[in-house]
């Protein structure tokens, strides 16, 4: 009960503060921008800091590609930004080979690609969409907290049957089962309310329920990969910032594996027009 009261407290502060991001980000782009390039720098760092990589000469190239791919996005520079992160870090390899090692080289790479491109995967709308980084902002976020809560709670009362207790014991199939039902609502809830926002919207709601699902379905795996890298990095959480919730990755480990989802959807399908 401890635990639920912790989510219940962290969630009272962290929605009205999303809720305020939002207002703001919908009239200031740039905003949204620094938001993310922040939460990368934030989750690089937790993610380096299990394996004792923080203090490491290859945090530093680390951090500044979770910075700058977010910014670089707008002037269309994101695959350049790849390119020059994994070059210089493979020059560090080479000069640095007797104090960086290529296992921690790699977990350091695609550990910093994974959450930086999953997380500019919400920036990454569309020419259609670019005014609506509200909706896509909630869909990203939204689907996959409610999914977690979904999960959470119909675990706590309903759970009996383990999951996948070697990644996460906690986790059971009825709160697996909660946790989609919860997103897929969830997702629905969305539309309706940006939908009664723009009187005029006219939503795919087919494509709704087949993001509401695949979200739902996504996070729980994205949850398990970083699980799974706790486990042998042998941490509990990534941080401990909301109670309850552990670290910024704890909480957006979900939201990293689903948000491509939504922009993958919306590149090649018609999600709603205005």
């Amino acid at each position: 009960m401890d635990s639920m009261k912790s989510r219940l407290f962290t969630a009272a502060i962290g929605i009205p503060l999303v809720v305020c991001v939002l207002l703001f980000g919908e009239q200031f782009h740039w905003i949204m921008y620094a938001l993310v390039s922040v939460l990368n720098l934030i989750m690089i760092f937790e993610l380096l800091s299990a394996k004792k990589l923080h203090n490491s000469i290859v945090f530093i190239p680390c951090a500044v590609f979770g910075i700058l791919l977010p910014l670089s996005l707008p002037f269309k520079l994101g695959l350049i930004s790849v390119y020059a992160f994994i070059i210089v870090m493979f020059l560090i390899m080479i000069i640095n080979h007797k104090n960086v090692s290529y296992p921690d080289l790699c977990f350091a790479v695609l550990g910093s690609l994974i959450i930086s491109f999953g997380m500019s995967s919400i920036l990454m709308l569309p020419p259609a969409y670019e005014n609506h980084f509200t909706f896509f902002f909630v869909i990203c976020v939204g689907v996959p907290w409610c999914a977690d809560a979904g999960a959470y709670f119909s675990g706590v009362f309903l759970g009996k049957h383990k999951l996948c207790p070697d990644v996460s014991p906690n986790k059971t199939v009825e709160g697996f089962l909660g946790g989609i039902a919860a997103g897929t609502i969830s997702a629905f809830i969305v539309v309706f309310i940006y939908g009664f926002i723009y009187k005029n919207a006219q939503f795919n709601y087919l494509l709704i329920l087949v993001i509401g699902l695949l979200l739902s379905v996504v996070s729980v795996l994205g949850d398990l990969s970083f699980s799974l890298i706790k486990r042998s990095c042998k941490i509990k959480d990534y941080g401990s910032i909301f109670p309850g919730h552990g670290g910024f990755l704890d909480r957006f480990d979900s939201v990293i594996f689903a948000a491509p989802i939504v922009f993958f959807i919306g590149k090649y399908f018609e999600i709603f027009t205005i």
